[in-house]
């Protein structure tokens, strides 16, 4: 199997796990398991996807790492977070409604399948191309914007752990410059994953490209 049809199968299992995983939290009018579930979703359907599409090639172990690595840094952060915090207030207003709270779950499928849609287009391709110097350079935007979303999430979580802060935002280290740097280093991660996937894209796959803009 590869192309068209395994990343259509890719795409229906995202959102498939999703509103599986939305009749417990729904019953249980929670929503402490929705970043678990999110990250846990990026994992099984690259690592299905890989082992479905037709070659493993170079190109395919490299983009499947890419994602899991990621997948496991932003997932033990925001995991670890909710378990600290106890809730997500912005989640209050909706997990009591049925048809906002799906909906959210829906949202999850669709970011997950957008967000990873050009690593799973050029994993589950038909015709494998070599590693060129798109990829190479994928691969440097990647890892910068790997290291540079984690020190912002770590900066920003030591600031909030320190009580004089209440209620303060934080304005030293990389969140000097920005306002939001860990979506920076968000948007270069995906950015490195698009470059990283693109020679290997023909055709409609090439659409997945715009995957960077809905991070």
């Amino acid at each position: 199997m590869a192309g068209i049809p395994v990343f259509a199968g890719a795409v229906v299992a995202a959102f498939a796990i999703q509103w599986v995983a939305f009749v417990p939290a729904y019953r249980l009018r929670s929503e402490r398991f929705f970043d678990l579930v999110g990250s846990l979703t990026f994992l099984s359907v690259t690592w299905t996807l890989f082992y479905l599409a037709s070659t493993q090639d170079r190109r395919a172990w490299l983009l499947a790492a890419m994602v899991t690595l990621w997948a496991l840094r932003l997932g033990a952060f925001l995991v670890a977070r909710i378990r600290r915090e106890g809730t997500d207030q912005r989640f209050d207003p909706l997990k009591e409604r049925f048809s906002a709270f799906l909906m959210v779950w829906t949202l999850q499928g669709l970011w997950v399948s957008v967000t990873a849609g050009a690593a799973w287009a050029a994993i589950g391709a038909e015709s494998p191309a070599p590693l060129g110097a798109w990829a190479g350079a994928g691969f440097v935007v990647w890892a910068f914007g790997l290291v540079w979303e984690a020190v912002a999430d770590e900066q920003k979580r030591r600031f909030r752990q320190d009580p004089d802060n209440e209620g303060r935002f934080i304005q030293s280290g990389l969140w000097r410059w920005s306002r939001h740097p860990n979506y920076f280093g968000e948007i270069l991660v995906w950015v490195g994953v698009a470059l990283t996937a693109a020679e290997a894209l023909r055709g409609r796959a090439l659409l997945t490209l715009i995957s960077p803009l809905f991070v």
